[in-house]
C-alpha cells in the first residue's frame, strides 16, 4: 500500500478556509450550520465595524434625535432658578442688584441661604440634563448638549441675555460623566472662596479641567472640557455689560478675576 501524500496547503488556503468559515459558507461551498451564527444573533450592519462591537444602542428611553436633545438641554439650561427664587423669596430681580449676574452669591445676598441651597440643587440638576439624555454611547452629542446647556444658562433668553457664570450647571454636567471635574471645579471654587478670590480659584480650575479629563477620560473628556470652558470663560470676557474703558488690561482682569478695574463685578456661579 502506497503512502498518501498530505495535501500541500498554501497561505491562500488557509485564508479562503477561514474566510468560508466566518461567512458560513463551510469547508466545501455549501451551507454550513455548524459554524454559522444562529438566526435570532446581532448582526452588525455594513460598515459599522468597530464601532458597532464596542457600542451599546442608547435605552429607550433617550431620545435618539440629536436636535431633540440639544434643544432639552439648552431649554434646561436656560431656567434662571437664581432669579425665580430671589423673586419668589425677596421680590428682587437679580438684574437689577450689584453687578446684575444672575447668580447663587446674589442670591444669597437678597434671600438668604435657604433660597440659595433650593435653587443651587436645581442649576446643578438642570447641567445633567443634556449628558443624560444623550447617554455614554453618545460623548460627542453629551459634550454638545452641555455646551448648549452651560451657554443657555450664561445667556438665558428668559433674562434678554443676562444669566450666571456656568459654574453650576457645568457640576451637574461633569458629575453624571465625568466627576474628576466636579472635583477640579468644586476645589476651585471653594478655594477661591477661602482665600476671598473666587474669580481667581474658578480661573485656575477652568484651566486645569482639560488636562484633568483628558487624563481620566482621553478624547471624550477633552470635549467636554472643551464644551465648559469655552463658555465659562467667554462670559467671564463678556460681562453683564460694556466696560467702562476697554483695553487688554480690562478684559485680562475680567478673564482672571472676574471683575472690572473699577472694583465693579466679583467671581459668581
Amino acid at each position: 500500500m502506497g503512502l498518501v501524500r498530505p495535501e500541500k496547503v498554501t497561505g491562500l488556503d488557509r485564508w479562503w478556509r477561514a474566510h468560508r468559515l466566518r461567512t458560513g459558507t463551510g469547508e466545501a461551498g455549501s451551507t454550513s450550520t455548524e459554524h454559522a451564527a444562529p438566526d435570532d444573533a446581532p448582526r452588525a450592519a455594513p460598515g459599522d465595524g468597530k464601532q458597532r462591537v464596542r457600542g451599546r444602542r442608547p435605552a429607550a428611553w433617550r431620545p435618539r434625535s440629536r436636535a431633540v436633545v440639544l434643544v432639552a438641554a439648552g431649554l434646561a439650561g436656560s431656567i434662571p432658578f437664581s432669579n425665580l427664587a430671589a423673586r419668589l423669596r425677596a421680590g428682587v430681580d437679580l438684574r437689577d442688584v450689584g453687578t446684575g449676574t444672575v447668580s447663587g452669591t446674589a442670591l444669597f445676598d437678597v434671600a438668604g441661604f435657604g433660597a440659595l441651597a433650593v435653587a443651587g440643587v436645581c442649576d446643578v440638576a438642570k447641567g445633567a440634563v443634556g449628558p443624560v439624555l444623550a447617554g455614554p454611547e453618545r460623548p460627542r452629542l453629551a459634550a454638545a448638549a452641555t455646551a448648549a446647556g452651560v451657554a443657555a444658562h450664561n445667556w438665558s433668553p428668559w433674562l434678554r441675555g443676562a444669566g450666571g457664570r456656568g459654574i453650576s450647571p457645568a457640576l451637574g454636567a461633569t458629575v453624571v460623566r465625568d466627576w474628576p471635574g466636579t472635583v477640579t471645579l468644586a476645589l476651585g471654587l471653594a478655594g477661591g472662596r477661602l482665600a476671598r478670590q473666587t474669580g481667581l480659584g474658578s480661573f485656575l480650575a477652568d484651566l486645569a479641567l482639560i488636562p484633568v479629563l483628558h487624563r481620566t477620560r482621553g478624547r471624550a473628556g477633552v470635549l467636554m472640557g472643551a464644551a465648559i470652558v469655552v463658555p465659562l470663560l467667554a462670559k467671564r470676557l463678556m460681562g453683564n455689560h460694556r466696560p467702562a474703558r476697554r483695553g487688554l488690561g480690562v478684559y485680562m482682569e475680567r478673564l482672571v478675576f472676574d471683575r472690572d478695574p473699577d472694583g465693579l463685578g466679583r467671581a459668581t456661579r
